[in-house]
């Protein structure tokens, strides 16, 4: 994977999983990077305490940068190894690899190697295995600036009416999905807010245009008064939520990433169908048939919170939970 170096953005998100405690093999996943740049990361970055908080050590990372780019400026024979080592075709993870290997400590960092490149010895781009001129540019339509974009789109939950908190009404829904072994093939999981009843859907195409179709002809079935809006993750599957809305005319909004706890009744729900198709389970093999089952035997149990009616009895409307 192409080395490069970790953005504010980056580090805030870093934080945010390493403190639920997901493995650093999956932060890497989540970010684009390298499982030992994570390693680095928080061995580097991380408070006396031990814990690693994102904005503080994009401060501490961003001064050790000074620090070096100052050294590298100054230090003749320092600058004439790395240009030397450069015009070899070495990366500048490798120019700086080395040079911490023959000293025994950091002496200079990556991207330092590649800010002083850019910023001072244009000439010596060609020279850098992955280079194309613009490292340190964002494109207009890169991936970065569209999700930007989309972000800029999604209502946030902070945006609900309270009536939605309340769960005094029916029609008020919450949407995942959850993931087959394969991770190619997933189970669209609506939940009705009040009643707690649970639609769910076999997609065996993730793309946001094929869960968008999946999800119109599910709520289209729905009578509309008792569609009334529906609080989603932040899966990219989502991405055509706008299409939805207008669909459906039902308003969308979006938790804040990493607040799992935002759609509760959801994750709950999601829990119970678990017990029918466990983690770990080719999603491939199930048919419709057996999701149908799952669902209608969770719908068709009393619960608690309903003073044992059922989620399809509340949501009908034939009795109430009191």
């Amino acid at each position: 994977m192409p080395y490069r170096h970790l953005t504010k953005d980056d580090r805030l998100v870093l934080s945010a999983l390493h403190e639920k405690g997901v493995l650093q093999k999956d932060i890497a996943e989540t970010l684009g990077v390298d499982p030992s740049t994570i390693s680095r990361e928080l061995q580097r970055n991380k408070l006396p305490q031990g814990r690693y908080e994102g904005r503080v050590a994009h401060r501490n990372a961003r001064s050790r940068i000074r620090v070096h780019e100052k050294k590298l400026a100054v230090n003749e024979t320092l600058r004439t190894y790395v240009i030397d080592r450069i015009m070899r075709y070495w990366s500048p993870e490798q120019v700086a690899g080395r040079l911490e290997r023959t000293h025994g400590i950091p002496i200079v960092c990556p991207e330092t190697i590649y800010q002083y490149i850019y910023e001072n010895r244009q000439e010596l781009i060609p020279y850098l295995r992955h280079a194309r001129g613009r490292r340190y540019r964002r494109r207009p339509g890169t991936l970065l600036r569209e999700q930007r974009r989309e972000e800029a789109k999604k209502k946030r939950i902070d945006a609900r009416p309270r009536l939605i908190e309340q769960r005094q009404r029916v029609g008020d829904w919450e949407g995942d999905t959850i993931v087959g072994k394969e991770r190619t093939v997933h189970i669209l999981t609506h939940t009705e807010r009040k009643s707690g009843l649970l639609l769910a859907d076999k997609a065996e195409d993730i793309s946001a245009e094929a869960i968008h179709r999946l999800t119109v002809k599910r709520f289209k079935r729905i009578p509309r008064k008792k569609r009334l809006s529906c609080t989603y993750d932040n899966g990219i599957q989502f991405a055509c939520h706008d299409k939805t809305e207008q669909r459906l005319s039902m308003p969308i909004f979006f938790a804040y990433p990493y607040h799992s706890w935002e759609r509760g009744t959801n994750e709950n729900t999601n829990g119970l169908l678990r017990q029918f198709f466990p983690k770990g389970l080719v999603f491939g093999t199930i048919t419709k048939q057996q999701i149908d089952r799952a669902v209608k035997l969770i719908n068709h149990r009393p619960r608690k919170r309903h003073r044992y009616l059922t989620p399809y009895e509340v949501f009908k409307g034939n009795c109430t939970s009191g």
